[in-house]
């Protein structure tokens, strides 16, 4: 976006011919990547250093990396370190991290009573300090009163001989000699087991922390990189600039997200466009979006694979087995099998808004109207119960045996998930995956968590619901049943999504933890229809497809899914790569521009290229 000002006010300049501003703006767009390349060079060679000195001490009880993530409530304290926003930044990445400054704090040792009482409610709290601010006289009766009934994780920049000042901590300490934005990125990460501890003290510095003291610990986490880390050059990711930047000057969509994982490492995140045409607020990568149809892996085949794993749902199962009221419907018998593979022979989907009565909904909410379908709009009670499921049960089946992609066969798989744990559904997700995982901002109904600000808007809705849709689904379905379904509802930033694929990706396991077993993994997201590309819920690469499918790139092993708001998740073990697209393509309406340009697809093409695939 800056390269193309430039370039307009050179046009402006009417003794320059087009053909110099041109020029310039192709010395422009190579002096810019030349720039990036160099930077992660030079990021590089700083971060070696660090990795080579940075010494993990007292950790014993091997505390760090952190493992169980769901008990944990963590606060992160800065003492006197210049770079706290890069390192709070990096831990929330991993969790949601509450941050405190101690600068806030009046200079007295009352203000750090006041300190030591807000951190409370946390049971683990991670201080960054410097060599100097460890000279405060408040600071270590603070670290030794901390240690007493928390977990304590102090990171300490500056002189090695400052480590003599923590003899009597028995806390887990991360020393680097080194204050800068890349220590405290190595540190954050380090924490979280985004990446390996190898490195011993050089010198002797007292009886506790002697020559060669110091811990090793693997990676269990995504790591946080540049590209040039696995020898690929930032300049080629940089097309996926110019791709992004044609879809929204095309009106394709107002705003973008593009994350790249290669090999258990992020190696691009960025964010492009605005939230809206008219809402000019910049995106950022921490933005939440509507996943739409990704919600279909991303949430109800997860519970799936759970409860398969366990023998609560079993795939050569009748729905009737499961759901009482299929029992006297054409639905009673079709496996829970062909249902996955969308072979059921269900209809793609109804579209229940349209038939609505004016005593249906309400502008207000009240006991007769309590469902939230967005802002000023609510359903009345049992209007799924009393409407919307029978007319799912009853619908009528066509082509069974064969592959017809449908809606219907989530809405049935979210009634057996919920059966089968007892739980509504995003409350079973949430618990067993999203924040064991460390996903803070994956859920359904985000407006329950989050300011409508942090949400990036769908369409605004001239048709249904007569307002945008900020933070409330796109899917019309969806929203009539609360905003919780098994085909649409999710929201989540691209980081988020990173983190369960990569799991995915491990064959079950992230963190230290394992979610589920390599062959339910396998078995889930390989080919298992006889009569389409499809797996178990997951879509996949497509060896009919003649443009490609996702991308002409792809390998045969490639499997994800795509939604209808503009967004898509693919994975492909053959070069243990994790592509995320997130968009608002139906801002401020349906467009096909998108798909017709081939956003996505050009874009997984660059990453392929870019890998040398």
């Amino acid at each position: 976006m800056v390269r193309m000002y430039i370039v307009n006010k050179l046009l402006r300049i009417r003794a320059l011919p087009i053909a110099v501003c041109l020029l310039s703006l192709f010395a422009l767009n190579a002096c810019a990547q030349m720039s990036e390349h160099f930077r992660n060079e030079t990021f590089l060679t700083e971060w070696k250093s660090v990795e080579s000195s940075t010494v993990l001490l007292n950790n014993e009880e091997e505390l760090v990396p952190l493992k169980d993530l769901m008990p944990l409530t963590i606060a992160s304290v800065n003492i006197g370190s210049a770079y706290a926003s890069e390192f709070d930044s990096i831990l929330n990445k991993y969790t949601s991290i509450h941050s405190f400054a101690s600068a806030v704090y009046n200079h007295d040792m009352q203000s750090f009573n006041d300190l030591n009482d807000d951190l409370k409610f946390y049971n683990t709290v991670i201080v960054q300090v410097t060599d100097q601010s460890l000279n405060d006289p408040r600071t270590i009766p603070l670290l030794l009163d901390l240690q007493l009934n928390k977990s304590l994780i102090v990171s300490l920049s500056g002189d090695a001989g400052s480590l003599k000042l923590l003899e009597a901590l028995n806390s887990v300490i991360i020393w680097s000699e080194k204050k800068s934005a890349v220590s405290a990125n190595f540190a954050a990460q380090l924490i979280f087991g985004g990446l390996a501890s190898n490195a011993r003290l050089n010198q002797g510095i007292s009886a506790r922390y002697a020559l060669g003291s110091g811990f090793s610990t693997i990676p269990i986490r995504l790591k946080y990189s540049v590209p040039e880390e696995l020898g690929i050059n930032s300049t080629a990711l940089n097309r996926i600039d110019d791709i992004a930047e044609e879809a929204i000057r095309q009106r394709a969509t107002p705003s973008a997200v593009v994350l790249v994982v290669k090999d258990g490492k992020v190696i691009f995140n960025k964010a492009y466009g605005t939230r809206t045409y008219i809402d000019r607020t910049p995106t950022r990568i921490t933005d939440i979006y509507d996943l739409a149809s990704v919600t279909k892996i991303s949430a109800t085949t997860m519970a799936v694979m759970r409860l398969f794993e366990q023998g609560k749902l079993k795939l050569d199962t009748t729905i009737g087995a499961y759901i009482s009221r299929s029992r006297n419907t054409n639905k009673k018998d079709i496996p829970v099998r062909d249902v996955m593979l969308h072979q059921a022979g269900f209809v793609p989907y109804i579209p229940f808004y349209r038939s609505l009565l004016e005593t249906d909904y309400s502008r207000d909410s009240s006991v007769s109207h309590p469902v939230k379908v967005a802002d000023h709009y609510y359903l009345r009670k049992d209007y799924f119960k009393q409407v919307m499921w029978p007319l799912m049960l009853n619908s009528a089946l066509s082509n069974q045996g064969k592959y017809v992609y449908s809606d219907l066969s989530m809405y049935f798989m979210k009634e057996m998930v919920e059966r089968q744990s007892g739980k509504p559904m995003e409350t079973y997700v949430m618990d067993q995956f999203y924040k064991p995982l460390g996903m803070t901002r994956a859920g359904f109904n985000p407006r329950l968590r989050f300011p409508k600000e942090e949400i990036i808007p769908t369409e605004d809705d001239k048709e249904f619901r007569k307002t945008l849709l900020e933070g409330y689904v796109h899917d019309q379905g969806a929203a009539m049943v609360g905003g919780v379904s098994g085909h649409a509802g999710l929201f989540s930033n691209a980081n988020d999504l990173a983190i369960l694929y990569q799991m995915i990706l491990n064959g079950g396991i992230y963190g230290g933890n394992r979610y589920f077993k390599a062959e339910t993994v396998n078995m889930f997201t390989t080919k298992q229809s006889a009569v389409s590309r499809r797996g178990l819920g997951f879509d996949r690469w497509d060896e009919e497809s003649s443009k490609g499918y996702p991308t002409k790139l792809a390998s045969p092993l490639t499997f994800g899914h795509t939604g209808y708001t503009g967004t898509c998740v693919w994975v492909d073990p053959k070069y243990n790569l994790v592509y995320v697209f997130l968009s608002n393509r139906v801002n401020p309406g349906v467009t096909s521009r998108l798909i017709d340009l081939n956003i996505r697809g050009r874009i997984q093409d660059v990453i392929y290229e870019a890998i040398g695939r």
